[in-house]
């Protein structure tokens, strides 16, 4: 009886510590190695588990956002103003887009960079040890006329 309440008690602690290490971490003898793992864009779901590909997706569907929303301010592009905007912002534990700043540029253009950065679409938030954290991000927008 004894053998056997043994054997079932180190069952269920080898699979509660694989679980927790695929979960949120590494444990390798007395170094536990915490993973973050990015915030998981729509469409990006089939990558998640791997933070490398997490990443990667997350990068790519952030590019293809911009591109296909970016617009230069008319009045801005008529009068040749140009510039590089830095637009920093988390997303949060929610899985929401809060700007904490921007810098560079004309108020004009700070307004585009907020503006595109701001429809991003609500996604699953990052993780750390299992819960969601909020993770920081920093965006270059780089406003050419070409005049």
């Amino acid at each position: 009886m004894t053998k056997k309440l043994l054997f079932t008690l180190a069952l269920v602690f080898t699979v509660s510590l694989t679980v927790a290490q695929e979960e949120w971490g590494d444990v390798d003898k007395n170094k536990v190695t915490m993973r973050e793992l990015p915030p998981v864009w729509p469409g990006c779901e089939a990558s998640s588990g791997d933070p490398t590909a997490m990443n990667k997706c997350f990068t790519t569907m952030l590019s293809k956002h911009i591109a296909k929303n970016f617009k230069y301010p008319a009045e801005a592009y008529k009068n040749n103003d140009q510039g590089r905007v830095i637009v920093d912002f988390v997303i949060n534990t929610e899985g929401k887009v809060e700007i904490v700043s921007t810098s560079g540029g004309s108020e004009a253009l700070q307004a585009e960079a907020r503006r595109n950065i701001l429809q991003i679409p609500q996604m699953k938030p990052g993780m750390l040890a299992g819960k969601p954290k909020a993770i920081s991000y920093k965006v270059p927008f780089t406003f050419k006329t070409g005049k």
